[in-house]
């Protein structure tokens, strides 16, 4: 039930950013002929604005480098984020959004706002603070 769930609520967060009228177009045809996947959604959502170093990403989101390289590959395709020498470490590549991923950022949190929005509608306000104590307390492993 819960992979269900997290399925339909990014697949809802996908439709409101196809039809945002604040997007680019470039944001909104990718959402809408559904080329971004959960991949993309899971590096760009935990991405930090300053950016991180693509094996921590990849350890973020329990993926492999490679596969972590191959969707990040695809995000720079798009002008959502680029990669740079780090600072810190001149071995290391830092993942950092660009100015469209920016633009990306905002109207996808605009998104999951309205999503989590019309999830409160639809199941009411208790069940919604039931369900979101629920999450945390099973995320925690409390």
């Amino acid at each position: 039930m819960l992979g269900l769930a997290v399925e339909r609520f990014d697949q809802r967060v996908l439709a409101l950013m196809a039809h945002d009228a604040h997007a680019p177009m470039t944001l909104t045809r990718l959402a809408d002929r559904q080329q971004i996947c959960a991949a993309h959604i899971h590096i760009l959502r935990h991405l930090p604005v300053g950016g991180a170093r693509l094996t921590d990403l990849a350890r973020e989101a329990r993926m492999t480098k490679q596969a972590m390289a191959q969707a990040i590959a695809q995000c720079v395709a798009w002008g959502l984020v680029e990669q740079r020498n780090s600072v810190s470490d001149q071995r290391a590549r830092l993942i950092t959004f660009t100015p469209l991923g920016l633009t990306w950022l905002a109207v996808y949190g605009a998104a999951v706002a309205q999503a989590e929005a019309e999830f409160r509608q639809q199941v009411g306000t208790e069940v919604a603070t039931v369900v979101a104590l629920g999450l945390e307390a099973y995320a925690t492993g409390n």
